[in-house]
């Protein structure tokens, strides 16, 4: 049964806490935070500490922080004997300073208050030596169905395609929201057609699945579209993407 440090207070720290709470083979040995208010959620589950100095041996401390203190605090692990992995998607392997490093990125957007099936997120893992990618998988099979072997090169990659299908299309969904606030329109009339969406891409291509009037060169809707817009910066946005689908496609007409 493998011991872990959690290191980090934040949405990540807090679903990976609760994923491995449920996880059979896997001890929580203490929780670090560096402010006490953060560490409120966790003091009546786990031990706690704010303290680098008394942060416990564990055979495993994962670093659930922000990418630009990943090897500040790393380095304050550099005493302990345990594999030492960090959670970013997009911070090199090698930012980890002490000897034995890995990565176990979980591949979601997390929010608070909002539940995860873990057994359903996939988990990117990487090590540099192949005792501890076992003890990585050993550890990511405890709360997941979804466990890759993910280079840092790939990670940064699939972090990349994580950002145009999460971040971006979310703030799509938020531009109409806008639109339909605006004009008195329940946004939930668009719902079926979101989950229709995303639902195509199980079974199509994105290539395949594209409709809409850039694909089909509808040049006088693409125009009406246009001229409803009053901030110039989301009329940018309108035309950059309907130029992207449009050279896409233009082969085909």
């Amino acid at each position: 049964m493998p011991s872990i440090v959690l290191l980090g207070t934040g949405n990540v720290a807090t679903h990976l806490f609760h994923a491995f709470q449920k996880a059979k083979d896997v001890e929580i040995a203490q929780v670090y935070g560096r402010r006490k208010k953060g560490l409120k959620h966790f003091q009546a589950l786990a031990r706690i500490t704010n303290d680098t100095s008394q942060i416990l041996d564990a055979d495993i401390y994962i670093l659930a922080i922000s990418d630009t203190s990943i090897t500040e605090v790393s380095q304050s692990l550099r005493s302990k004997k345990g594999l030492v992995v960090h959670t970013s998607g997009s911070v090199a392997l090698d930012a980890i300073a002490t000897a034995r490093r890995g990565v176990f990125y979980p591949l979601q957007t997390f929010t608070k208050g909002k539940k995860v099936d873990f057994s359903e997120v996939p988990l990117c893992i990487e090590a540099r030596n192949p005792d501890d990618f076992i003890l990585l998988k050993t550890l990511g099979t405890s709360i997941s169905k979804k466990v890759h072997q993910i280079s840092s090169l790939q990670r940064k990659k699939v972090h990349l395609s994580a950002v145009l299908v999460n971040n971006f299309t979310n703030h799509l969904f938020h531009l109409a929201q806008e639109i339909c606030v605006e004009n008195n329109i329940p946004f939930d009339l668009l719902h079926p057609l979101i989950s229709e969406t995303v639902h195509k891409i199980r079974h199509l291509p994105p290539v395949d699945a594209q409709t809409g009037p850039a694909r089909r060169q509808d040049a006088e809707t693409m125009q009406l579209h246009l001229e409803q817009f009053e901030n110039p910066l989301h009329k940018k946005i309108y035309q950059l993407l309907s130029e992207s689908i449009k050279t896409t496609y233009e082969k085909e007409l």
